[in-house]
């Protein structure tokens, strides 16, 4: 009885040390990230020594002779003198790739699918009388037109005319829509506006965007780019633009408006009519627009494509970006990395703060149009700025180049080639 207790104890403190031990804890914690650029045995001493790892199947083989980008998943176990469970965890190690970072500033024109409805307004009718047929019906602003009285409409004179066609006719207007993410179809009259001479429904559209930003990256072997960062939004309903087709131009920045506390500035620029390159616009999504790139890019600062920095790689501390503050000139500047949010899969994933005096005294910080420049840490390719903190220019948010790719195809393509 005396021996048993004596081991009940011995056990107790044994557990009791292990969890309070620095070692253990650290254990604990491995893998740090669940996505890695490369992985590691974790290096340990004394007792903590003989805590060895096993992966799993044949996911070994595979890491050595995997896809230039095809991310390989690994299962490690961690075993007390390669015995006794420890703990198991997957771990996806993501492969080696090279891009040439961008900075260029970039025109940016998008030609959404269908036409969206941005605002609503009643129709005035010959006796005074106020008609509101759309919203009667159930549009609501944000909603997408797709076709009326079974034609397509992609522009807002589509929509115009085929009402005023329906009008004409004394029929009824038949309008399929994307209502609140869902096909939906609408039946209603039209009201005739003597002001403008017009069948109306008391809608205003809208089928384009155009803005200007920055260039993040060119893959030179898919002749892939990625630019912005984030989402391009409709200016007044805020929502994603599903894009129909879109174009990309390069862009000469006349003037900075400095940014401030509350009022966050901007470039200004127009596009360049004989521009040097020119690309498609074929996805917009919530980490930036990709498509396909043509003609010559400049970079001064990279002869090459750089490899991609991973969300592991991604620290805390000093950092350059790339962007245009004049002309069409790329120049570089310091930032600061100043918190990481690995857990995050929109286009926040860090904090960071610009340090650079030039850039400070020029733009005030961050500004409109610098969403895209790319961020460069360690000399890896590791994100792009995507927005600037309303209170504080000098400050905004990045995301991590590895959502930019997930969400490009661009590993997706690379893997199945």
């Amino acid at each position: 009885m005396k021996i048993r207790r004596i081991l009940v104890i011995m056990s107790l403190l044994l557990s009791t040390f292990l969890s309070f031990s620095p070692a253990m804890q650290e254990l604990a914690h491995f893998p740090e990230s669940p996505i890695q650029s490369q992985w590691h045995a974790p290096q340990m001493h004394g007792l903590w020594s003989h805590i060895v790892t096993v992966e799993q199947g044949e996911e070994t083989k595979v890491l050595a002779t995997a896809s230039h980008f095809a991310p390989q998943t690994v299962q490690v176990s961690y075993k007390l003198f390669g015995l006794f469970p420890l703990k198991s965890s997957e771990v996806q190690v993501m492969p080696e790739m090279s891009l040439i970072p961008g900075g260029q500033s970039i025109g940016v024109t998008l030609q959404a699918k269908g036409v969206m409805v941005v605002g609503q307004a009643p129709v005035v009718d010959q006796d005074k009388k106020k008609h509101d047929p759309a919203k009667e019906a159930g549009i609501e602003i944000g909603d997408i037109l797709l076709k009326i009285n079974d034609k397509d409409v992609k522009t807002d004179q589509d929509v115009a005319s085929a009402v005023h066609e329906a009008g004409q006719k004394q029929e009824k207007v038949k309008v399929l829509l994307k209502h609140r993410g869902e096909l939906a179809e609408k039946v209603l009259n039209s009201v005739y506006c003597p002001e403008t001479e017009r069948f109306r429904i008391g809608l205003y559209v809208r089928d384009a965007a155009a803005g200007v930003g920055t260039l993040t990256f060119f893959d030179p072997i898919s002749k892939q780019y990625g630019a912005l960062g984030h989402v391009i939004n409709d200016a007044d309903t805020n929502q994603r633009i599903e894009v129909s087709m879109g174009q990309l131009v390069a862009s000469n920045i006349h003037s900075i408006e400095k940014g401030r506390r509350g009022h966050p500035g901007e470039k200004v620029g127009s596009f360049v009519t004989n521009s040097s390159f020119n690309g498609t616009i074929e996805r917009n999504t919530s980490t930036g627009i990709f498509g396909s790139l043509n003609g010559g890019l400049q970079q001064p600062y990279f002869t090459g494509p750089i490899p991609v920095g991973w969300q592991s790689d991604v620290q805390q501390g000093p950092a350059k970006i790339y962007t245009v503050i004049q002309g069409e000139q790329i120049e570089e500047f310091e930032v600061s990395i100043e918190r990481v949010m690995p857990n995050r899969t929109d286009s926040k994933n860090m904090v960071i703060r610009i340090t650079d005096p030039r850039l400070i005294q020029t733009t005030g910080g961050i500004v409109q149009g610098m969403s895209g420049s790319p961020i460069v840490q360690n000399g890896k390719l590791v994100g792009a700025v995507t927005h600037v903190f309303v209170n504080d220019s000098l400050r905004g948010y990045g995301v991590f180049i590895q959502n930019m790719l997930q969400d490009s195809g661009l590993i997706s393509k690379h893997e199945a080639a």
